[in-house]
Formats: structure tokens, C-alpha cells, sequence
């Protein structure tokens, strides 16, 4: 979740897939916060598709929730939202009660590092951190050092097009793509316990 001046009043985020598809939720303006494009959503959930049924899902940086919701909407059995802006993390919780999703997720209110630092194992790692923020490799890092990634697990990286850190050696890029000023990628961990590559299926 990107931040760039905030205008005018609450911001709408709309479901583009799933049981919940065509539903519209509002979210404060806090912060410059907006939800990753429908564009860039579709393409990424193309890509997620064989991986979401029953998949248990961390959104980094949720900002509006987006990428989260939208998981939980095509079939994700759980997903934890992390954020710092306290409005923002008002907004999920209840835009999960409003879904009748309350059991199936929430919102934790602080940094993504905290929250990594005790966090549990996941299938699928949202992060779209603030461009300027600078924040991937350390968040990158940490996931690999508290193992809170699942085997065959993905993660979704979302950065600026003029990005250019360079990606973590421990991890293989899937698939690449920018949309406007957005690079965004879907990794898995190249490495895992006695140096066996994870299957790849999605470069097949």
C-alpha cells in the first residue's frame, strides 16, 4: 500500500473477484492510503489462482486491505492484516465484520518488523510497503530469518518502477511485470533446509 498526498474524502476499494466480487468498501484517506490497481490485482490473482483455496495469507503494509480481502474473497482460509495507521486498521476490522469474516481474519496494528518478529507461517506474503520507505529488504530478510514462510510458499512484491535495490540472492522472481510507475513480482525462496530448490510450477 502506496502513499502519495491525500484529497478529498473517504476512498472506495472495490472487490474485483470471488464470493465478495462487486463489493465496494470505504476507506480513510490517512496517510495518502490507496489499494493496489484493479490492473495490477487481476494480473496478480491470475497468478495466485492454484495456490488460494484454504491458503493462509499475511498482508504487510495493508493500508486499505486490498490484496487481503481480496484473498479471502476467492477462497484464502485466513489472512492477518498488519498496519500502523490506527484509522486504517479500524477500517479492516470492520470491514471484516461487515463481510462476515471476522473469524477468518484481523488487523494488527503496528509495524511489519514487529509483527514479524513472533509471526506465524504462511502460504502467501502480501508487501507493497511506501516507495520511499525503503523497507523490502529488511522486510525480505525477516521473513527468511523468522521462517514465516511456508515451504512452497509466494511473495508478492510491490515497489516503484524506479526501484533499484537489488532483490535477495535466497530468493527466485516467478513472474515480473510493471504497470505505470509500479514493478510488482511473485518470488518464492530459491533455497530451503538442505539446499533442495522449491518447485517452481508456476514457470512451467
Amino acid at each position: 500500500m502506496r502513499s502519495q498526498p491525500s484529497r478529498g474524502q473517504n476512498q472506495t476499494l472495490r472487490i474485483i473477484g470471488g464470493q465478495w466480487r462487486g463489493r465496494k468498501l470505504s476507506f480513510p484517506e490517512a496517510n495518502g492510503l490507496r489499494p493496489t490497481s484493479d490492473r495490477v490485482r487481476e494480473t496478480l490473482f491470475n497468478w495466485l489462482a492454484p495456490r488460494l483455496t484454504g491458503a493462509r495469507c499475511l498482508d504487510l503494509f495493508a493500508g486499505s486491505g486490498a490484496l487481503g480481502i481480496e484473498a479471502l474473497s476467492r477462497g484464502a482460509a485466513h489472512c492477518d492484516f498488519v498496519e500502523a495507521e490506527p484509522r486504517a486498521v479500524q477500517a479492516i476490522n470492520g470491514h471484516l465484520n461487515t463481510l462476515s469474516a471476522a473469524d477468518r481474519g484481523h488487523c494488527h496494528s503496528g509495524s511489519a518488523l514487529s509483527f514479524l518478529a513472533t509471526a506465524d507461517n504462511y502460504d502467501i506474503i502480501f508487501i507493497d510497503p511506501p516507495f520511499a520507505a525503503g523497507m523490502a529488504p529488511a522486510v525480505l530478510s525477516a521473513i527468511l530469518t523468522r521462517d514465516c514462510l511456508a515451504a512452497d510458499g509466494r511473495i508478492y512484491l510491490e515497489q516503484a518502477k524506479d526501484d533499484n535495490s537489488v532483490l535477495d540472492a535466497r530468493f527466485e522472481v516467478m513472474r515480473d511485470k510493471f504497470a505505470g510507475e509500479v514493478h510488482f513480482r511473485l518470488l518464492c525462496v530459491a533455497e530451503q533446509a538442505g539446499g533442495a530448490f522449491v518447485d517452481c510450477p508456476e514457470l512451467v
